[in-house]
C-alpha cells in the first residue's frame, strides 16, 4: 500500500526533462533554446517518445483520481451522442446529406429521392469501412445529375484526403478504380458527371506541392491537366467548375486578407492553351467567386469594401470600371454567405457576431427577411434549379436544427427537417451578449452562457474561449460539452476578438502582423470585465482555444499569470520564431509575419509565448494537447512549451500543475472519432471544473 502511494506522488510531479541549449542569431539577436531536442516526432526519436510516454503517465495520474470525472463521463456521453445532420444538397432526383447516429463514430452520408425525412439509402459509411472508427470522410461532392459521388478519407487526423469515386448502378453505389492521393481539395463536377476539377499535392511530403488539375473519369491521373501550379509557399492555388461549367475560376491566396482571382474557358485549359481573363489581380483585396451565368462573374468582394459587396463581371470585358455592384455592402453587418436559389439570391448577413438572412432578385432588389428562431449561426443550401431550399440554425442554448424552406412562396416559412433530441434543459440556458473596453479604447463584444437566475457573486467558475485571427468569425454553436459546467453554475464566455471577421477585413487586419497584441489586450479587457461585473473572479477563472486560439491562451498564461485560474491551449503554436519551419506553416506567414524579417522578428519576438516564459513566475495550471499525426500545428510546440512552463513555474506543481497529453492517433482535430471525442472532453472538463472549483 505504502509502495502504491508512493508511486501516485512521483507521478503527480511532472517528469524531469533535460537541458540541451541551442543559440540561434536573428540579425544579431541571440536567442536560446533549451528544448530543441524536443522538436522531432515519436517516430524519428525514441528519446521523445520515452519522455511524452512519461508525460502522458503524469495527466494521467493528475486527472484520472478526481472526484466529478465519472459523473462529468455519465452526463457528456449522452448529450455527445445526439444524432448530428448536415444540410441537405439536391442532385437530380437526390437529395444528400451527412448523418451522425448515436454511438456512430464518424458520420455517414446519405440520399433520399424527395424532400422528406424518410426513405434514406447510405452512399458512403466510413464506420463500415474501418471499424476502428479513424477514417474519416473529410469532404463528398455528389455530381449534377446524381449519379457519382466523389469523397475524400484521411486516416487518424492526418487530413491527407484521398479521393475516391463511386457510381449509382441498378440502384446499388458501386467504387470505380479512380483514385487520387495528396491532400485532395475538390474542384467541382462537370455538366456531364465524367470529369472535374481539383487539387492535389503532387508530393505528399512536400506541403508547397499543390496543383489544380482535371480528371477525366477512367483516365490515368498522370495524364490529367494541370491548370496552375503552385510557385510560392505563401499562395495556395485553387481552382473550380461553375453551375455552367464553360468557365473555371482559378486563383491564389495569400494569406486570409487577399487573393488573385481569374477565369478561363474549360475547354481553352484542357487543350492546354493559357487564356486565363483576370478578374483582379494583384489588388490586395479578398475576392470569392460565387457563380457564373452566361458569361457573367458573380462575385463577393472585400475591394473598396472591407464588410463585403457582391459585384457582377463581364467576363469580355473585366475591367473594374465595368463591374456591376449587385448587393452593396452594408456598415452594419458583414456580407458572409451569398447562395443563388431559382430566381433569388440568398444572403446571410453577419451581425454583431450572429447571423441574418435576406433575398434579393439577381438583379440586387431586395425581396424578404428570412425568419429565424433566435440568435444564432446560419449555413444556407440552394441551388439555380430549385425554390427549395434547406438551412442550417444552431446557438448555444439550441441544438443544430435543420429546416427546409420554399423561396417561391411569400412570406416565408420554414419548417423543420430534423432537428435532435437532447438530454437537458436547454430551456434554462440564457444567452446574452456584452461588450468590454481594449486597451485603445476599443469596444469588444462577447457572449456570455450561463444559467437562467444565476447569482453574480464574482465566485462563479468561468471559462472563457477566444480566437481572434485568420479571419475566423466566432459564432453561436450548440456545445454539447458545456452543458454539464452551465448547470454546475458554471459561466462560459465566447470573446469576439480582433483578428477575426465578425466585423469585416478592418477587424481582421486590426488583429494580424504587426498588430497581434490587440488580440490579446482585448482577451485580458473581457476577463477584466467579467471580475468586475461579479460574473467570476481570478480564481475560478479559466481560458481556453486551440491551434491560433491555442497561441491566444498560451501568450495569455505568460503575460498575464495573474487573470486565470487554469488555461488548455490546445494544438497551439508557441515558438513563434521557428514556427514556420514546419509543416505547412509558411502559408501563415502573411498572417503573423516570419521570423526571418528584421520588423517581424521584433513583433514575434515580444509577444512568442515560449521565448517569455520567465523562471520563478507564479504560473496558472495549463493543459497542452498536440496532435502526433497533425498536418498544420507541429506537436513540437506544446512539449517544448509544456516543459519549459514545467521549469519556469513558481506554483504548486500538484494543485496547480503543468500538464501534457499527445494524441497519438489524431491530428489538429479534424476527423476524430466521437469515442476519442468524448475521452477528450471529460479530461478537458474534468481538468476545467477542477481548476475553477466546480469540480464537487
Amino acid at each position: 500500500m505504502l509502495l502504491a502511494t508512493l508511486a501516485a506522488v512521483a507521478l503527480a510531479v511532472p517528469p524531469q526533462t533535460r537541458v540541451d541549449p541551442v543559440t540561434d542569431d536573428y540579425a544579431g539577436t541571440k536567442v536560446t533554446d533549451d528544448y530543441r531536442w524536443l522538436e522531432p516526432l515519436e517516430k524519428d526519436s525514441p528519446e521523445v517518445k520515452a519522455w511524452t510516454d512519461a508525460q502522458l503517465a503524469h495527466m494521467r495520474a493528475t486527472l484520472d483520481p478526481l472526484r466529478c470525472r465519472t459523473e462529468l463521463a455519465e452526463k457528456l456521453r449522452p448529450l455527445m451522442q445526439i444524432t448530428s445532420w448536415g444540410v441537405p444538397i439536391i442532385r437530380g432526383p437526390g437529395y444528400f446529406y451527412s448523418q451522425r447516429d448515436g454511438k456512430m463514430n464518424q458520420p455517414a452520408v446519405y440520399v433520399r429521392e424527395g424532400g422528406a425525412n424518410t426513405g434514406a439509402k447510405v452512399v458512403i459509411d466510413p464506420n463500415v469501412i474501418d471499424t476502428s472508427g479513424l477514417t474519416s470522410v473529410d469532404w463528398w461532392v455528389p455530381s449534377w445529375q446524381g449519379s457519382k459521388f466523389a469523397y475524400g478519407t484521411s486516416k487518424a487526423g492526418d487530413e491527407m484526403s484521398v479521393l475516391k469515386v463511386t457510381k449509382l448502378e441498378a440502384g446499388n453505389w458501386e467504387p470505380l478504380a479512380d483514385e487520387i492521393p495528396g491532400k485532395v481539395s475538390f474542384g467541382g463536377w462537370n455538366q456531364w458527371g465524367d470529369g472535374f476539377v481539383y487539387s492535389r499535392l503532387t508530393d505528399p511530403k512536400d506541403p508547397y506541392s499543390r496543383v489544380v488539375a482535371f480528371h477525366k473519369l477512367g483516365e490515368p491521373v498522370e495524364k490529367d491537366r494541370v491548370f496552375l501550379k503552385q510557385t510560392n509557399p505563401s499562395e495556395i492555388p485553387f481552382g473550380g467548375l461553375t453551375s455552367e461549367d464553360k468557365w473555371v475560376v482559378l486563383g491564389f491566396s495569400k494569406g486570409w486578407s487577399q487573393n488573385d482571382l481569374w477565369v478561363a474557358k474549360q475547354d481553352d485549359l484542357r487543350a492546354g492553351r493559357d487564356a486565363k481573363v483576370a478578374i483582379a489581380v494583384g489588388r490586395g483585396a479578398r475576392s470569392t467567386p460565387v457563380e457564373v451565368i452566361g458569361d457573367r462573374l458573380y462575385m463577393m468582394t472585400t475591394l473598396g469594401a472591407p464588410n463585403v459587396r457582391l459585384v457582377s463581371v463581364d467576363i469580355n470585358n473585366p475591367a473594374e470600371s465595368n463591374w456591376k455592384v449587385v448587393i452593396p455592402e452594408r456598415t452594419d453587418a458583414v456580407m458572409s454567405q451569398v447562395e443563388f436559389g431559382k430566381d433569388e439570391i440568398v444572403v446571410v448577413w453577419q451581425k454583431d457576431a450572429y447571423d441574418t438572412v435576406k433575398t434579393y432578385r439577381y438583379d440586387g432588389t431586395p425581396v424578404a427577411d428570412l425568419p429565424m428562431p433566435g440568435i444564432g449561426t446560419v449555413n444556407v443550401q440552394c441551388d439555380r434549379k430549385h425554390t427549395e431550399m434547406f438551412f442550417s440554425f444552431a446557438s448555444y442554448n439550441s441544438p443544430r436544427t435543420v429546416y427546409r424552406c420554399d423561396i417561391f412562396w411569400k412570406p416565408y416559412k420554414p419548417e423543420v427537417w430534423a432537428k435532435p433530441e437532447v438530454p437537458a434543459k436547454v430551456e434554462d440556458i440564457e444567452v446574452t451578449q456584452e461588450r468590454a473596453t481594449s486597451k485603445d479604447g476599443t469596444q469588444v463584444p462577447f457572449f456570455v452562457v450561463k444559467r437562467k437566475g444565476l447569482k453574480m457573486d464574482g465566485q462563479n467558475p468561468c471559462v472563457l474561449y477566444g480566437y481572434g485571427g485568420f479571419n475566423v468569425s466566432l459564432t453561436p454553436e450548440f456545445i454539447p460539452t458545456i452543458v454539464p459546467f452551465i448547470e454546475k453554475g458554471g459561466i462560459y464566455v465566447v470573446a469576439t476578438l480582433r483578428g477575426g471577421g465578425e466585423y469585416g477585413e478592418t477587424w481582421h487586419e486590426a488583429g494580424m502582423l504587426g498588430r497581434k497584441q490587440n488580440v490579446f489586450d482585448d482577451l485580458y479587457a473581457v476577463a477584466e470585465k467579467l471580475a468586475a461585473d461579479k460574473y467570476t473572479s481570478a480564481s475560478r477563472l479559466a481560458v481556453m482555444g486551440g491551434s491560433n486560439g491555442g497561441l491566444l491562451t498560451a501568450v495569455a498564461v505568460t503575460q498575464r499569470p495573474e487573470l486565470w485560474s487554469a488555461a488548455i491551449s490546445a494544438v497551439p503554436l508557441c515558438d513563434m520564431l521557428r514556427y514556420q519551419d514546419f509543416l505547412l506553416a509558411k502559408y501563415w506567414v502573411p498572417e503573423y509575419g516570419a521570423s526571418t524579417d528584421a520588423t517581424a522578428f521584433a513583433w514575434l519576438r515580444a509577444y512568442s509565448p515560449y521565448h517569455n516564459a520567465k523562471k520563478g513566475t507564479k504560473y496558472p495550471s495549463v493543459l497542452f494537447t498536440a496532435g502526433e499525426n497533425d498536418s498544420r500545428v507541429h506537436p513540437l510546440h506544446a512539449r517544448k512549451m509544456a516543459a519549459m512552463l514545467q521549469a519556469a513555474t513558481a506554483s504548486d506543481g500538484v494543485a496547480e500543475p503543468i500538464l501534457l497529453y499527445v494524441d497519438r492517433d489524431a491530428g489538429h482535430g479534424a476527423g476524430k472519432p466521437l469515442a476519442k471525442r468524448i475521452e477528450e472532453a471529460v479530461d478537458q472538463w474534468s481538468y476545467l471544473m477542477w481548476q475553477t472549483g466546480a469540480c464537487n
